[in-house]
């Protein structure tokens, strides 16, 4: 099953990401930010910061705003996305 083993904020709302498995990826949020609904606050730099990994192994920002393992491991694995895997499991 797919986890978030480390999670951080980075500038113009993207993240940066790995996997259980060792796929580490930087992860634009930006197209997933709508005008109206629970994603709005995060255009907030503070409230972007805010996210963590969730007790699924999925990531949560401080408005209850979310994305599941699987759906982040589809964005990260996309061919328009930068990835790489790594053997470095410790963070």
């Amino acid at each position: 099953m797919e986890t978030v083993t480390y999670v951080k904020p980075l500038k113009n709302h993207k993240i940066e990401v790995r996997f259980n498995d060792g796929i580490h990826a930087e992860i634009n949020i930006r197209p997933f930010i709508r005008p109206q609904g629970m994603s709005q606050p995060l255009e907030d730099e503070a409230i972007f910061k805010t996210v963590k990994i969730d007790e699924a192994g999925g990531i949560i920002w401080s408005n209850g705003f979310d994305f599941c393992p699987v759906f982040l491991r589809q964005i990260a694995m996309s061919k328009d996305n930068n990835y790489n895997i790594t053997s470095d499991f410790s963070q």
